[in-house]
């Protein structure tokens, strides 16, 4: 018995051996119960039948950084940036303004049709950060509406406090008085909604030694740590993740091969974000060395008003290749499997028997198209846990 049966596959990419041609996929009681040939595919069974007609399945897409949930948007400084204004990172306190602003059921109106047009775009995990708050009441707003996409959409969600984003304005001048409010006051209650705790390391936002305070603390609470590392700047937030031995450390722009080297030894994934870069108009992340140096990479939108208002893995996964030289192989695992990594998430990412039966049909013969045609959405159809969400 199976609910879904995908069949007629023209190439199958599962993550888990090489590619598989003239494909099967059947996937019961929402995981995969068998992906291989069609000769020893099973019995069609009771459940739905697609005829994939040549087209090419890859695991559903795993959007490892995102901040989708905000108010309002920056496209004023995006044209100020264009026009040969310099990034400063202060722009986030102009979204903190409207997110503190907007009612809990305006965020979720917001990030909801956000996340939609993630999942016809084959992304079927997401995590999602706070950071927009930056006080108590505000950033739990922002966890229960990430808790209510989960449970209203068909996506999974991992949730990320953000707490330690930057210095709101009740606390300029101040910003080791900001980290006593996030240790003492956010964090003992965010620990109950949020699987990570998160920090921006970097000269304008937190210091090295804050952010392990934060992270510190966060652990003790129950909270993993991922952090914002060597996004504008070299300022160690890798090397802080390699001994903190956090989950992720996010960006990297700026990593060395030192970097990689700990990050590798310490197992820390590395979440590249390659449309921030493209935003910013400044240098890739080196993904290439990277996994040269045996970091697992991931890769994710960043889908945030002011440095990276993306939606599409699709998109991400051409911008890594084309701009970041990693194999359309390497940026689909990234954008799959890496994700899922980063996030904990065994069973995610892969298409093999026993895991989450995520799936994404491709309007395309192969991944390759990914890359090759940037601006066309190619899901034909986005399979969350065995059941057709969204169709071309």
């Amino acid at each position: 018995m199976t609910d879904l049966l995908l069949t007629g596959i023209g190439r199958l990419l599962t993550n888990d051996g090489p590619p598989v041609v003239d494909a099967v996929v059947a996937i019961d009681e929402g995981r995969i119960a068998y992906a291989g040939t069609r000769d020893d595919a099973p019995a069609q069974g009771e459940g739905q039948h697609i005829d994939c007609e040549g087209r090419a399945v890859i695991p559903g897409f795993v959007d490892a950084h995102t901040h989708v949930v905000f108010a309002g948007d920056r496209a004023d400084e995006f044209s100020q940036r264009l026009a040969g204004a310099a990034y400063t990172g202060g722009g986030i306190l102009s979204t903190v303004a409207d997110t503190r602003a907007a009612s809990e059921d305006d965020l979720f109106r917001a990030a909801a049709g956000r996340v939609r047009r993630m999942v016809a775009g084959g992304t079927t995990t997401v995590e999602i950060k706070t950071g927009y708050g930056l006080e108590l009441e505000a950033e739990q707003r922002m966890l229960r509406v990430a808790h209510r996409l989960a449970a209203e959409l068909p996506v999974t969600v991992k949730t990320t406090f953000l707490g330690a984003h930057t210095i709101p304005l009740e606390f300029q001048g101040d910003s080791d008085g900001y980290v006593d409010e996030i240790v003492e006051r956010m964090i003992p209650v965010a620990a109950s909604h949020a699987d990570y705790c998160d920090v921006f390391v970097e000269e304008r936002a937190f210091s090295v030694d804050q952010a392990r305070r934060v992270l510190e603390a966060a652990a003790a609470h129950g909270m993993a740590a991922r952090i914002h590392a060597e996004q504008l700047s070299h300022g160690g937030g890798a090397r802080l993740a390699a001994e903190l031995r956090a989950a992720s450390a996010d960006h990297l722009d700026w990593a060395t091969a030192d970097d990689a080297d700990a990050l590798a030894e310490a197992e820390v994934c590395a979440v590249l974000t390659p449309g921030a870069s493209y935003s910013l108009r400044k240098p890739q992340a080196p993904g290439k060395m990277l996994l040269d140096h045996g970091v697992t990479v991931a890769l994710a939108t960043d889908c945030n008003p002011g440095t990276s208002y993306l939606e599409s893995m699709g998109l991400v996964i051409s911008l890594a290749c084309v701009l970041m030289g990693l194999t359309v192989e390497e940026a689909v695992f990234a954008a799959t499997r890496g994700g899922a990594i980063s996030l904990g998430l065994e069973d995610h990412g892969v298409i093999k028997p026993g895991a989450v039966g995520d799936v994404v049909v491709l309007d395309a013969p192969s991944e390759t198209h990914l890359a090759y045609r940037p601006a066309t959405n190619l899901v034909w159809k986005t399979v969350k846990a065995g059941v057709v969400v969204a169709n071309a």
